[in-house]
């Protein structure tokens, strides 16, 4: 995936063609306006993302993924990048990626636990569930800013299951209904150039037979 699908969608984000270690990529990033915005309103687990013309409800969603901050990036960035997925026109679930958080960069307590993170928009931000059930939505993984890593999210009734380079890290009950389908996204944040690459897309056979019955 090094350029924009047919009919994706730019919410809040500009996309370009680009390479990262030698491998050709989507990079993206905030708009400067979504950048310049209010925390909460126009970025900080907002619909910031690539819409991809994807629909998707149960199954896996794969992708190699690499965050890096910008020059001008605010103390609190951490390489925001991930996946976005069941993006309909008043929700969507997410799981991304805080390099800057990783085992590779030694962070010090809590942040350490804090590199990878569920949430659910608009209801589940990451600070109601960090303070509402901590340790539950977010997890430590063996990441690096700038770094290349393959990003895979199973989605089932009852768990989202997160994997970063093959080792499960975080497994979590969703917060949407069971049953909600919807779009893909390439999910960035506030001061984060983000490389996208090898998306693979599988829908759970359950799924795949109901869509083949609708043909």
């Amino acid at each position: 995936m090094s350029a924009l699908l047919e009919g994706a969608e730019l919410r809040g984000v500009l996309a370009v063609p680009g390479s990262h270690e030698g491998r050709e990529a989507l990079r993206v990033r905030l708009t400067p306006a979504a950048a310049a915005g209010v925390p909460g309103v126009d970025y900080v687990d907002q619909p910031t993302f690539v819409l991809l013309p994807i629909e998707f409800d149960r199954g896996v969603i794969e992708i190699d993924v690499a965050g890096s901050l910008l020059d001008d990036a605010p103390d609190y960035a951490r390489g925001f990048a991930g996946l976005a997925f069941h993006v309909a026109d008043d929700a969507f679930e997410s799981v991304y990626l805080r390099p800057a958080n990783g085992l590779r960069a030694s962070p010090p307590p809590p942040r350490d636990q804090r590199a990878v993170q569920y949430f659910a928009y608009p209801e589940h931000p990451f600070d109601r569930l960090r303070e509402e059930r901590p340790g539950v939505y977010e997890a430590a993984a063996d990441i690096g800013e700038g770094n290349w890593h393959r990003l895979r999210v199973e989605v089932a009734a009852d768990a989202v299951t997160a994997s970063v380079d093959g080792a499960v890290v975080l497994r979590a009950a969703p917060l949407l209904p069971a049953a909600r389908g919807g779009r893909i996204g390439l999910w960035v944040d506030i001061g984060t150039t983000a490389c996208f690459a090898n998306l693979v897309v599988e829908p759970a056979r359950e799924t795949a037979r109901a869509l083949r019955t609708r043909r």
